[in-house]
């Protein structure tokens, strides 16, 4: 069996490696800035519910209640965030 290998960081942590080129992003990887306009005009783009499958997930505290403020289906937007994690990864790496 693999051993876990399981690293937090903080954001300053991760802007620090960054910095010092110790991340795997790429080089010539396009930085943008993610301002309050962008988050502003973000909406979330709801998958269909075929092919749903139950799981048990640990998610820190604080990312389910701010999922849970926002109203009734969070566990949906919740894995509409996942999908779109998924679909750019997709895109990425094909």
């Amino acid at each position: 069996m693999e051993k876990e290998d399981i690293r937090r960081y903080s954001l300053d942590e991760l802007r620090a490696m960054h910095d010092r080129g110790e991340t795997l992003t790429r080089p010539d990887a396009p930085e943008i800035e993610l301002d309050e306009d962008f988050w502003r005009n973000a909406r979330v783009v709801m998958p269909d519910e075929k092919g749903k499958t139950p799981v048990s997930i640990r998610v820190d505290t604080d990312v389910l209640e701010w999922f849970k403020q926002q109203g009734k289906g969070y566990l949906t937007r919740m894995n509409a965030v996942l999908r779109a994690y998924v679909e750019t990864q997709k895109h990425r790496h094909s």
